[in-house]
């Protein structure tokens, strides 16, 4: 894996040249190296991107104040750079909101799409609860709000039995600015009215992940995301 830039964007490609393309996008406070573990097997069917999100991992702070049309942006130039007319995109939680809104501005361009535990219309006390983490997450910085996410993205099973990879993702949270940290969550908080009832439809082959025990991006959410897809495939991981 080597480590490339365009306009402050890293990104790294994995994979063979002549395979069909797929893009990653990871989540609030992480960065490329959380596909680690999918990496070895996508890369044997497809052309794999992985890049980091403005304000994570080693690209730049975002440009300009920070919503889903920025990041939507950041990998239209990311595609341009490349010469890449089409891909397949897998967006996890915030990447898969940003996912949504680059199919909206770019349906031409999207193959394909995953959307892995990511948000849909929130009750009034989930609302409250994400901007009140978004506050703290501005009064302390990710430090504040990193224990939360680790119970959100993980079971009390696989916590306790994997503390290495536990403390793995702790410090990419951790190493986040706290300057714009609390800016990009609040985009995941608020950035999710842009994305319901997507206009214009999204008309990709689309399948919809969430885990049947995460309580932060639930089965429901999942399956109302779906059903505003045409012919979107929903998968509930069981456990």
């Amino acid at each position: 894996m080597f480590d490339h830039y365009i306009n402050g964007t890293c990104y790294s490609l994995h994979g063979t040249e002549n395979k069909g393309c797929v893009t990653l996008i990871h989540g609030l406070g992480l960065n490329t190296e959380c596909w680690q573990w999918n990496l070895p097997e996508l890369q044997k069917e497809f052309r794999v991107i992985t890049y980091d999100l403005y304000g994570h991992g080693k690209s730049i702070a975002p440009p300009l104040e920070p919503n889903l049309s920025l990041f939507s942006q950041q990998l239209e130039e990311l595609l341009d750079h490349l010469s890449i007319k089409e891909t397949g995109i897998v967006g996890f939680s915030l990447g898969g909101m940003i996912a949504r809104k680059f199919v909206q501005e770019n349906p031409h361009r999207t193959k394909a799409l995953a959307i892995l535990n990511s948000p849909h219309k929130r009750s009034q006390l989930a609302q409250k609860e994400i901007l009140n983490r978004v506050e703290l997450a501005r009064a302390e910085g990710p430090k504040a709000t990193v224990e939360a996410a680790l119970l959100r993205w993980f079971t009390d099973s696989y916590r306790k039995v994997n503390p290495v990879t536990m403390e793995l993702v702790r410090s990419w949270v951790c190493a986040n600015n706290s300057l714009n940290y609390h800016k990009i969550y609040k985009i995941l908080a608020d950035g999710v009215q842009e994305i319901i009832s997507p206009s214009p439809p999204i008309r990709v082959p689309t399948i919809v992940v969430t885990g049947e025990e995460d309580f932060g991006n639930s089965p429901e959410m999942a399956q109302a995301i779906a059903a505003e897809i045409d012919g979107a495939k929903l998968h509930v991981l069981k456990g």
